[in-house]
């Protein structure tokens, strides 16, 4: 609601006809306050609440990541603050880079009723075709976890520009 004076409102219904009119000089007149209809609470205890928070259950948390290059490396890092080496799980095949693993943490068994969650704790993945032919063998990956943060260095493949063919 919006307050047209200290003592009027201005209802929802008036508020969307006034801007969804094609008139702007038309301003609604304010309802008398008998006309006002009490304001709608919700508990938060209600089972619709409690179905707002459940509904990321449904998909595993996705990871943000960064993907730059250098002359000669391929470099992906991700923030993993919070997740622990046995934790983590990352794989390379055919160009096409997986990592995933699980934030705990956040679970209590004493907790009775949540105020706020907005910490994703649980399975999480992430796949990125990567951008540029890369080495998979081991020694040319480097995965490294300091101070919350994932970084995987690959060497990039060696690719051979086209040769230009003189015709004779």
């Amino acid at each position: 609601m919006a307050r047209m004076s200290n003592d009027d409102l201005l209802m929802e219904d008036d508020l969307a006809a006034a801007f969804l009119s094609g008139d702007e000089e038309t301003t609604p007149a304010p309802k008398a306050e008998a006309d006002v209809a009490p304001e709608k609470t919700t508990s938060f205890e209600s089972e619709s609440a409690e179905d707002e928070w459940d509904s990321t259950d449904d998909f595993p948390g996705q990871l943000a990541v960064d993907v730059y290059e250098t002359a000669d490396k391929l470099v992906v890092k991700a923030r993993t603050a919070g997740i622990s080496k046995s934790d983590l799980d990352v794989s390379i095949s055919d160009n096409i880079l997986t990592i995933s693993g699980v934030l705990s943490g956040g679970e209590d068994e004493t907790t009775t009723r949540w105020h706020i969650q907005e910490c994703y704790w649980g399975e999480f993945s992430r796949t990125i075709a990567l951008p540029v032919p890369v080495r998979e063998d081991e020694n040319s990956v480097k995965a490294e976890l300091k101070d919350g943060v994932l970084t995987i260095t690959f060497d990039k493949e060696k690719v051979e520009l086209p040769k230009k063919i003189q015709i004779q």
